[in-house]
């Protein structure tokens, strides 16, 4: 990055809320930091099996996330 990119980031951060800063300084964290490759939770073989055993499973008799939870709007009226 050339100076004249940081110097305009710099001006542009000057007068930003404290929000827009720590959302800023996540971001950045985020592109500077290495890839972790490891999950951050560990399965039981069974569950490992359970996750497998989905990954054939047929599509067509999953339900829509949206369809979801507009059935349980009306269900419980919210």
């Amino acid at each position: 990055m050339e100076a004249t990119s940081i110097d305009l980031l710099i001006k542009k951060l000057e007068k930003a809320p404290q929000g827009v800063l720590e959302r800023v300084i996540g971001y950045v964290d985020a592109l500077v930091e290495p890839t972790i490759k490891t999950k951050p939770y560990n399965l039981s073989a069974t569950q490992q099996q359970i996750l497998y055993g989905q990954l054939d499973s047929d599509k067509t008799t999953y339900t829509d996330a949206e369809t979801l939870y507009s059935d349980l709007k009306n269900k419980y009226e919210l």
